[in-house]
């Protein structure tokens, strides 16, 4: 089975205001991107995905992701982060009705494409299942099967949300960079100890270089 991965970025100027313990709002905008980049890099060169569709109202963002093959798609003005994710589901369905959806959180830099492969196909025997992040609270990862509602519940607590929603948790072992979402500096440096990607190890290290 190949799914269809949808990945939302925020506007780039309003991303990853916790990370203000690490980097100054000059600098965040620049990790945010790199953060995508790499995330949906490794997205598109995983075996169990056909495509990639980008949720984003950032025309920075929309350009350079669509460079990497990304498909992208304009979100629906002030719904916010589930709206956006249930938007873009429904877009892709509209072109490819019978294919599995997968909502991916975009600031997971050190992501590799066979440990989301190995999440993708877990969840390919479930009608919606999600993975939970690194810190046992939140979701990086939300599967719906063909003709499932992909039901999105993002926001404070989601794995709590995903699991009274019906959803199953995926319970596996050495996915760790899977649930290595980055919201503040500690997880930073979590996911530079797995091994982020190159935009994000080539920001990072501009952000040290600035703080010396």
């Amino acid at each position: 089975m190949q799914w269809t991965v949808v990945v939302p970025v925020k506007p780039l100027a309003r991303a990853k205001s916790r990370l203000s313990d690490t980097a100054d709002e000059a600098v965040r905008p620049d990790l945010a991107l790199a953060f995508a980049l790499d995330t949906v890099a490794a997205a598109l060169s995983c075996a169990a995905v056909a495509d990639v569709a980008v949720v984003t109202d950032d025309p920075r963002a929309g350009r350079e992701l669509a460079a990497l093959g990304a498909a992208i798609v304009a979100g629906e003005p002030g719904g916010g982060l589930n709206a956006a994710l249930t938007h873009a589901a429904t877009a892709v369905r509209a072109s490819r009705p019978e294919s599995p959806v997968a909502a991916l959180n975009a600031d997971l830099p050190a992501l590799r494409p066979a440990e989301l492969a190995r999440v993708l196909n877990a969840a390919a025997e479930f009608p919606r299942s999600f993975l939970p992040d690194a810190a046992a609270i939140g979701t990086t990862l939300l599967a719906a099967a063909p003709g499932r509602a992909l039901g999105p519940a993002f926001g404070v607590d989601s794995r709590r949300a995903h699991r009274a929603s019906g959803a199953v948790e995926l319970r596996l072992d050495a996915v760790d960079s899977v649930r290595q979402d980055v919201d503040t500096g500690e997880d930073l440096r979590a996911a530079l100890a797995l091994g982020a990607g190159p935009r994000t190890a080539a920001a990072a290290a501009r952000l040290l270089t600035a703080g010396q």
